[in-house]
């Protein structure tokens, strides 16, 4: 087997279990109301947080809590996530 032959059937495992090559944590419209910034460096105050969180659609919420609850997936969001746990855990 060559690499391209590899690579399109990673492709093709990856749509036929759904599974998306990018996470809810790392798509910038889903993180955006969490941040103060165009650069998404300074969250929100809680409040703000918990304001975002709620108006979130309950399956972007659901995918956000798997993926922050996924060690190797929350490690580039580890702030995020321990904010999200902190204040949006108890739904």
């Amino acid at each position: 087997m060559n690499i391209k032959n590899i690579f399109l059937g990673a492709i093709a495992l990856s749509m036929i279990s759904g599974v998306a090559l990018a996470g809810a944590l790392d798509e910038p419209a889903n993180m955006a109301p969490f941040f103060t910034d165009s650069s998404m460096k300074t969250m929100k105050p809680e409040a703000d947080f918990k304001a975002a969180w709620a108006a979130m659609p309950k399956d972007k919420q659901d995918m956000m809590m798997k993926e922050c609850q996924d060690a190797a997936m929350s490690k580039p969001h580890a702030e995020f996530c321990g904010n999200l746990v902190t204040y949006a855990g108890n739904r």
